[in-house]
């Protein structure tokens, strides 16, 4: 089975060719950061106008990197949610032209299930069940994977995503964007225990996220410097802020392991990239006896290969090839973050 897949859910415009769900023939993406450093955060409307741009030449790079032409596809896979509407709309309106002209199922897919099963992209791939951590821009997510096409949501974060809390704290301080590679490398020469910055627990028991309380906390800290004249340690507050940051998603990680009698930990999204979370997370999983299981870095951020992964094993749960769905519409909010 040959799937060409298109991701095009937030400042990524991405396609990839997957062969019978193991042998990935191409892995093409156009990154926007460029576009979007100007103003420290993605623009909807650029990047929107961007995909529009460039969708064409990376789908047509995809195929010519894996070898193949259109005529040798036995379907079409698209992210068709969460992600900002105006981009999804971009990647799924051209995978529907393409399904169309060229009489090919449409397999529509969610970003979030992409990024729980990218692990498999990888050489460490882990049995189910398992427990899945989901860390990146737009979201923060506890799962328990019960197979490929079946996930259930333990727990999500009831404000910012942690990855939207490095690139704000970044912004406020003048540091650029993306901020989570930028606030990894600094953190490196500063103080994790300089600066008390505040952990959200949300109770004893719970596996949500918040990480808004902390963002507000350095803010008040640069102000409060500011204020007294005082120069701003740079990298003591990213070292702090990252380790705010890391030790809560372990510990719910480890916490989660522990209400579903787990064994296996996953940990994917394009956070999961951070080299103190992966680090943290292996340590303490390892000491504890969980086997712990990291996805590729290169296949942590938003990439069309776990989206091609996801539709491959929704086909081969099924049974069957979906037909040619044209009303298929874009969602922002994704169904696997619905309390039960």
């Amino acid at each position: 089975m040959m799937l060409l897949a298109i991701e095009s859910s937030c400042d990524e415009t991405a396609a990839a060719v997957l062969a019978d769900g193991r042998q990935l023939l191409s892995d093409v993406i156009h990154s926007q950061i460029t576009v979007h450093a100007p103003y420290g955060g993605v623009v909807p409307e650029l990047a929107s106008r961007n995909h529009i741009e460039n969708i064409s030449l990376v789908v047509q790079q995809a195929l010519d990197q894996a070898g193949i032409t259109l005529d040798q596809l036995d379907g079409i896979a698209v992210t068709q949610g969460p992600g900002l509407v105006g981009c999804l709309l971009v990647g799924l309106s051209f995978a529907k032209a393409l399904a169309m002209g060229r009489r090919l199922p449409l397999i529509g897919v969610d970003h979030i299930a992409g990024h729980l099963l990218s692990v498999f992209l990888g050489d460490d791939k882990p049995a189910y069940p398992f427990i899945a951590l989901a860390v990146s821009g737009g979201h923060t997510s506890l799962f328990q994977a019960n197979n490929p096409v079946s996930f259930t949501l333990l727990g999500r974060t009831r404000d910012d995503a942690a990855g939207e809390a490095f690139d704000k704290v970044a912004k406020l301080l003048g540091l650029g964007y993306p901020g989570g590679p930028i606030i990894s490398t600094l953190a490196r020469e500063g103080n994790l225990t300089a600066l008390a910055f505040p952990r959200a627990w949300l109770g004893q028991d719970n596996l949500d996220f918040s990480f808004s309380g902390l963002k507000t906390a350095v803010a008040n800290h640069v102000h409060q410097e500011r204020l007294a004249g005082r120069a701003l340690r740079i990298a003591d507050i990213c070292a702090s802020f990252q380790e705010a940051v890391v030790e809560v998603l372990v510990t719910k990680a480890m916490l989660a392991l522990k209400q579903t009698a787990g064994r296996t930990l996953v940990l994917a999204g394009g956070v999961a990239a951070n080299p103190r979370l992966r680090a943290q997370l292996r340590a303490r999983g390892q000491a504890a006896g969980y086997r712990v299981c990291l996805t590729p870095a290169r296949f942590c951020t938003d990439n069309a290969a776990m989206i091609a992964l996801a539709a491959f094993y929704q086909m081969r749960q099924t049974g069957a090839a979906p037909g040619l769905d044209l009303d298929m519409d874009a969602y922002s909010h994704s169904p696997l973050l619905e309390v039960a």
